[in-house]
């Protein structure tokens, strides 16, 4: 799935929540050292420690699954730490540790307090914490249980402040807007913003809010997510489709002249010239657009731009950096209620307006709260003089988003609970500003380097604006602010600028929270034109020319000739004006209709279009511009500058919108004199008529006092309904909040209920596995509670116990089995009771033998005890046993061979004998060995009778005979013996013969050797 950074439109409507709080280190950076280079900001390098990428998750309700997917799809060497934040519940003991380690290879760890970051390991947040990360340390705070917070933000809060560039930021599944200025602060210190898609997951409003800042630089379905976090961590290059693709043959250009070429394409696109803001904070914003779009040079990000108006469209965005919060700098605004706003209250009267600018006011949250202050100022001092306040920006979006009052949930975390009762009214997940509080301020687009300022006002607000601009750009800035301010006014600037060396005439209040009066004149401002529109066409053209292959320029002389002679012949004079109404190329003869004004050189048609005209054409321009339509007005009659007129009618069409720039042409059609003269016939009215309309009057007058009855009744119902109304907000903002406890413990219910399902599907698995287990070992198995209640059986159980599915819960006595054991209630009772292991041997009536073996078990966190009892068939040993007992008491010597001839069982006898000649260790005649080899190894010595012992045995294996005798001689040292052998074959059993050898010495010493007695 291609990157959807240049497909997301900021707009009033889907930008649920704006980025904020953009963080002071890069803007002190940026105004401590212009000169700075490109490395990410002092402070995103830790002192100590891991120094690598830090990627951090951020997850709600429906996170689980994501979670996995992105991690089944994650290397365990990337080299980077990752770091999964979720809002769980402090009641709950998270599974979390145990369900990711199935998914990943890398070590998964529970944070703890000043536990050090390493890389390639997965960290997770405790329950009812609240976690920082501060010189590679996470750090833990316990987490109200009373008020909102916000842990993914207040995470990547920390992580943009401690990483800078070497952030990385994902945001998964989840309801709400939590991670959403958490996100902006890690678009704002340079990191990477990534978003599952909505469509991909089980909730979108976490998504899908921080898609709408409109900073994600990619959205991806999760099982992709973790592929483009490693190409931007290892720089790698971007798949071949998503290269951009171009037959164009261009000379390459040098950093400088393609960095030149990047700010002419951002001036004609925006009207806005960037080389007033400082190289090194454009440098470091271009370069990171170029990573996230792997652009190589500046040469190859411009040639981008010159084919991607979206990507255009977001540097400026980018660029454009929105820093705001309420009441940022909550110690600079309570200094600001004391020295500034209640002196102009108090010295304010009635009939006097405060007059206020809010300069670079981004989305309006500053606007706002100095509003606040002003308002809470007039109740304290029981005094409304008129307030008006003008907050402008430089980004009409950011205007839109202001004017429309829509702020995020999460914006209560800047607002004390008094303050969000009295200025905002909760609307489903946002906070809509009260009428009371947006009726005070006037939103509009405003340059603060190109367009003239303001006059008359008692305070002008700035703040952190100026750190972006050049020193020179910052001294016009602070000239205009001083030309708005009237005598003893006020200025309030950002922590990190200050006036040291650029203006004259400003005494100081409170030098810490950078607060000025003006108390003098300063330097004259310079008011002149800047000429944005005609230097933006020419560079730009100079920037495509050189860009384009070489043409004979005899042939554009032509060209253009031949257009401008077909533009005067047959088209209308017509304007291309953009969304400011401001125009951009003039099409035909558009001499008649175009006037110049005494004062600032502008193209607004304001102050170019013949007066009688300038309300029709900006009529016709705002709704062809809102509605996407062709809009048409009535002939007008136009006095031209010669003393004629002409009658003119005004068309006006809307082009086909591009990035976040929409264009209208205006043309002026003009319509042939009207051929229809004379005067009108007058219309005698006669006196019937003249009754009728009279009675028609007394009807209109009785009317009108039925009506004004009417109206006072509506209006004592009015009353009552607003009292009725204001009691109805009250208890919906009472609801409201038991609304966002529900939600918040709905998140807490969603994590949990995806872990036990999770949990559940792994003890089904177990289940199974034992279940198969039982019926593989066949092994007779039951379990009882510590009641002694029958709570599991295995198949085999059946065999002894009369047992069906049903007797599951049944107490274990009223259960009959087969064996003879009556303890065995007892025994059960005993084991559970002592936790220790009993075995006793019971019998069954077919004569079978059982090894009742009870074992104690307890449930590991809980009280919950019982007892396993395993009944194993131990006839077979029993068997086995008595067969050797009855062997070892036979006086020959007796072994019981295996069809390969291997010696199976042997008796007393036997073992004497072997050990008391030759073979002590029963290395050749003991259990396991192979009797045939040991004959045939005696026969190696060239004996006889070991050899004819081998035949017999094999026969009598092989079956060709049942059985042998032999007699042979068997001498020690000490005596002549005689031995007889006897082979047998068993048949049915496992065993396929027995051999015995006699001892017949005595026997043959009384007869001679042909067996003659003697």
């Amino acid at each position: 799935m291609q990157e959807h950074d240049q497909q997301v439109k900021f707009t009033a409507e889907n930008a649920a929540e704006i980025e904020e709080n953009i963080t002071n280190k890069s803007e002190i950076l940026d105004a401590e050292n212009p000169d700075h280079d490109n490395d990410p900001p002092a402070s995103a390098e830790p002192s100590t420690g891991f120094d690598g990428f830090i990627v951090t998750v951020g997850a709600s309700a429906g996170g689980l699954e994501a979670l996995e997917r992105f991690f089944d799809s994650c290397p365990a060497d990337s080299g980077a730490a990752f770091v999964v934040i979720q809002h769980l519940s402090p009641d709950h003991k998270s599974m979390m540790h145990d369900l990711l380690g199935r998914h990943t290879r890398m070590p998964v760890k529970m944070v703890s307090d000043g536990l050090e970051v390493e890389a390639n390991h997965v960290f997770l947040i405790p329950a009812g914490t609240i976690m920082r990360i501060h010189e590679s340390r996470f750090l833990l705070s316990p987490k109200s249980p009373h008020l909102l917070t916000l842990p993914i933000d207040i995470f990547l809060n920390s992580l943009a402040d401690e990483r800078g560039s070497r952030c990385v930021a994902c945001i998964l599944s989840g309801t709400g807007s939590d991670g959403t200025r958490g996100a902006a602060e890690v678009n704002a210190a340079g990191g990477f913003l990534l978003a599952q898609d909505p469509r991909d997951a089980k909730f979108d409003g976490m998504p899908s809010s921080v898609i709408a800042t409109g900073l994600v630089d990619a959205i991806l379905p999760a099982d992709q997510l973790a592929a483009r976090v490693m190409s931007h961590i290892h720089n790698l290059p971007l798949p071949e489709e998503q290269q951009p693709q171009t037959s164009e043959q261009r000379r390459p250009l040098s950093p400088e002249d393609a960095r030149d070429g990047i700010l002419d394409l951002l001036l004609n696109a925006s009207g806005i010239n960037f080389r007033d803001y400082k190289p090194a904070t454009l440098n470091r914003r271009i370069e990171r657009r170029m990573q996230v779009r792997h652009a190589g040079s500046f040469d190859g990000y411009l040639h981008l731009l010159e084919n991607d108006r979206d990507e255009l469209a977001t540097l400026r965005r980018e660029l454009l950096i929105p820093v705001t919060s309420f009441f940022r700098d909550s110690d600079a605004f309570e200094v600001l209620a004391r020295e500034v706003v209640r002196p102009l209250v108090r010295d304010g009267s009635a009939g006097k307006d405060i007059r206020v600018w809010v300069a670079g006011c981004s989305t309006g949250e500053e606007a706002y709260s100095i509003a606040m202050l002003f308002l809470e100022e007039f109740e304290r001092g029981r005094r409304w003089p008129n307030l008006k306040i003008f907050a402008t920006d430089v980004n009409q979006q950011n205007i839109d988003f202001a004017a429309a009052g829509h702020y995020p949930e999460s914006a209560a975390a800047e607002l004390t609970p008094e303050r969000i009762e009295r200025f905002f009214t909760r609307a489903g997940g946002r906070y809509q500003v009260k009428s009371e509080l947006r009726q005070c301020i006037v939103f509009a687009r405003h340059n603060l380097l190109a367009d003239p300022p303001f006059t008359r006002m008692g305070l002008v607000s700035c703040r952190n604006t100026l750190i972006y601009f050049t020193p020179e750009a910052q001294k016009r800035a602070i000239q205009r602010m001083q030309y708005a301010i009237e005598p003893e006014g006020f200025l309030f600037l950002g922590s990190s600028e200050s006036l040291s060396g650029q203006a004259r005439g400003f005494a100081t209040i409170e030098s810490r929270q950078k607060i000025f009066r003006r108390t003098g004149i300063g330097d004259a401002p310079d008011f002149s034109a800047s000429g944005i529109a005609l230097r933006a066409r020419s560079e730009h053209s100079r920037t495509v020319a050189r860009n384009l292959p070489a043409r004979p320029s005899e042939d554009g002389r032509v060209i253009e000739e031949a257009m401008s002679l077909m533009l005067n012949e047959y088209v209308p004079p017509s304007m291309l004006v953009n969304s400011e109404h401001h125009v951009v190329h003039l099409f035909g003869k558009v001499q008649p209709y175009f006037r110049v004004r005494e004062g600032s050189a502008t193209l607004d048609l304001g102050r170019i279009l013949p007066e009688s005209i300038v309300p029709v054409a900006s009529a016709l321009l705002y709704k062809a511009g809102k509605e996407r339509e062709r809009m048409v007005s009535d002939v007008n009659t136009v006095k031209l500058e010669d003393g004629s007129s002409r009658r003119v009618r005004l068309d006006v069409r809307p082009l086909a919108p591009r990035a976040d720039e929409q264009l209208l042409l205006l043309s002026f059609e003009e319509m042939p004199a009207d051929s229809i003269g004379g005067e009108p016939i007058p219309v005698d009215v006669d006196a019937e008529t003249q009754a009728r309309i009279e009675i028609l009057e007394r009807e209109l007058g009785a009317t009108r006092e039925s009506l004004q009855a009417t109206i006072e009744e509506l209006e004592t119902s009015n009353e009552e309904l607003q009292a009725t109304n204001e009691e109805l907000m009250a208890s919906n903002e009472e609801l409201q909040s038991s609304n966002e406890e529900l939600q918040s413990v709905n998140e807490e219910l969603n994590t949990v209920n995806a872990e036990y399902q999770e949990k559940v599907a792994i003890l089904n698995r177990l289940n199974a596995d034992l279940d198969s287990m039982a019926k593989a070992v066949g092994v007779a198995t039951i379990f009882v509670d510590e009641e002694l209640n029958l709570t599991r059986f295995s198949p085999d159980a059946v065999s002894i116990f009369k047992l069906r599915d049903s007797d599951l819960g049944r107490p274990l006595d009223e259960i009959a089995h087969v064996l003879k054991y009556p303890s065995l209630i007892e025994d059960l009772r005993l084991t559970i009771g002592s936790e220790r292991m009993s075995e006793k041997q019971a019998l069954a009536p077919d004569g079978q033998l059982y090894l009742a073996r009870l074992l104690p078990y307890r449930i590991a966190s809980t009280n919950h005890r019982g007892a396993v009892a395993t009944f194993v068939d131990i006839s077979a040993f029993r068997d086995r046993q008595r067969l050797q007992a009855i062997i070892d008491a036979l006086p020959e010597h007796i072994a019981v061979l295996e069809p390969d001839g291997r010696i199976a069982l042997i008796n007393a006898a036997w073992k004497r004998f072997a050990r008391a000649n030759g073979d002590p260790d029963m290395r050749h005649s003991g259990i396991g060995s192979n009797y045939l080899e040991a004959c045939y190894a005696a026969n190696g010595g060239n004996d006889l009778s070991a050899e004819r012992a081998r035949f017999g045995i094999k026969a009598v294996l092989e079956g060709s005979t049942p059985a042998f005798s032999m007699q042979y001689p068997c001498h020690s040292p000490l005596e002549k013996r005689w031995f007889a052998m006897n082979v047998a074959a068993v048949q049915g059993f496992e065993f396929a013969a027995v051999v015995s050898h006699i001892n017949i010495s005595s026997w043959y010493h009384d007869h001679d050797g042909d067996g003659n007695e003697s």
